[in-house]
């Protein structure tokens, strides 16, 4: 009987506890932000213990690290950000999701920090204050614990970024609002982390952990769970003991929905896509009937604007691109010796290098990607009016006119008004001389529909 109960007790009492691994490698952007929310999600219907985000990242885009955080928060598993291995960081919206996480750690080596937001306008929101009588900023510091002044070891930091416009002042002020209702969740320094955003501070590891921004350090994955085991976290507003025994784990691979969206959503494939849309759909309308330009254009397009969606873009960029391709295209249809053409052109580079509304590194638009493709537009436009110039130089080629020096027979009459036979055609003429059935003549003059003639010399 006991051998029975052991065989049925143990596999229950030594049930291996799944910790998953989550990969955040590189700049977060869309695919990172999808890829990690459906994890998160997926990790509680599987009856994970908990979820370890691996972090090594250079920072990204606001609205994908504000959705992974939206996961972490809301997530009933309890999630561990671990900024490793040794030579990692967790530079700005890294920083964010590290403070938001139920469990902050790091490897030595490593560091986190510079938070402070780049402007929605085009540059960083920083610089000297232009105006002496704007002391706003300055009362703010003062008013702060000495303590809180002095940086502590590790601390890499500068002099208070200053806001010179509204909008400058109105995205520090929200993210540094952020940063710190992000600290409060789990008690963590809230000081620093305003700091963080507003002077671009940064801290090592062991700053991190001195200044109560990080809860412990971890050399590795074993000694983080170790660590963990037995830690209480705040989960949804409840305070949960994790029990962590014959851990396995669990390493999440990107899916091929991550593959696909990281490709798509680069803004150099996002933006050739639009391109190659519109040129498309623009083919089809003027040939209709061939099918393939307005089948792969009308693809292409619609990937296009499902990936703009998710990418900062600058609507009026986009729309200097369109306007600049309908210009070129109209001075295709309609020759205006360049003007359109010209204006296509500059519109067009303009709107490409306003297309991303970031300063992010990784999310704009290559400049040799905008160079080829001008140059290709400005060289279509060339050629266009090139070939225009030399159809002017050419004779009429339609028309009545057309029927000057052509050779043709007598029909009938003549002196005076009769017919002639021209390219098919019997046609009335006039001349004041004889004529003879069959005699060959040729056209002198046109008037109207009237053809002036005469016989034509012997060779």
């Amino acid at each position: 009987m006991l051998t029975f109960w052991l065989a049925v007790l143990w596999p229950m009492c030594s049930q291996a506890s799944d910790v998953w691994l989550i990969d955040i490698k590189g700049g977060i952007g869309p695919a990172v932000s999808d890829f990690v929310s459906r994890e998160i999600n997926q990790a509680h219907d599987d009856q994970a213990a908990l979820i370890v985000l691996k972090m090594d990242t250079p920072g990204g885009l606001d609205t994908s690290m504000r959705e992974i955080i939206r996961a972490i928060t809301t997530s009933p598993v309890a999630v561990a950000t671990w900024v490793g291995p040794s030579g990692a960081r967790a530079a700005s919206a890294g920083t964010y999701i590290l403070y938001a996480s139920h469990i902050a750690a790091m490897a030595p080596g490593t560091n986190l920090g510079a938070a402070t937001p780049v402007s929605l306008t085009g540059g960083s929101p920083g610089g000297k204050k232009d105006n002496p009588f704007d002391d706003s900023d300055d009362q703010e510091s003062a008013e702060k614990d000495d303590a809180a002044k002095q940086p502590a070891e590790g601390t890499q930091s500068g002099d208070e970024v200053k806001a010179e416009t509204a909008m400058e002042k109105k995205v520090i002020n929200d993210a540094a609002a952020y940063i710190t209702s992000l600290a409060k969740l789990h008690g963590r320094n809230e000081v620093w982390a305003e700091k963080a955003v507003r002077e671009a501070a940064s801290l090592d590891a062991e700053g991190a952990l001195k200044e109560n921004v990080i809860d412990f350090m971890a050399t590795d994955l074993d000694d983080l769970v170790n660590q963990i085991n037995g830690r209480t976290v705040l989960i949804n507003g409840v305070q949960q003991t994790l029990t962590l025994e014959n851990v396995a784990y669990v390493e999440r691979q990107q899916d091929w929905r991550f593959k696909f969206l990281a490709v798509i959503t680069n803004p150099n494939v996002a933006y050739i896509l639009m391109l190659i849309g519109i040129y498309g759909l623009l083919l089809e309308f003027y040939n209709p009937g061939v099918g393939l330009p307005g089948v792969l254009g009308g693809i292409c397009l619609i990937l296009a604007m499902y990936s703009l969606q998710l990418l900062p873009v600058s609507y009026a960029g986009l729309g200097l691109i369109i306007l600049g391709i309908i210009l070129m295209v109209a001075e295709a249809f309609s020759p205006s010796f360049g003007i359109l053409g010209l204006g296509g052109i500059v519109s067009f580079v303009i709107g490409s290098v306003m297309l991303m509304d970031t300063e992010e590194p990784g999310y704009q638009i290559a400049v040799p990607l905008i160079v080829g493709l001008t140059a290709t537009s400005a060289l279509f436009t060339f050629v266009v009016l090139t070939l225009l110039l030399k159809t002017r130089r050419k004779p009429v080629s339609t028309g009545v006119e057309m029927l000057l020096g052509d050779h043709g027979k007598v029909v009938s009459g003549f002196p005076g008004e009769g017919r002639v036979l021209v390219e098919g055609e019997i046609w009335q003429a006039r001349c004041d001389t004889p004529l003879r059935v069959g005699q060959e003549i040729v056209v002198k003059q046109v008037d109207g529909l009237c053809l002036h003639v005469a016989a034509k010399e012997k060779e």
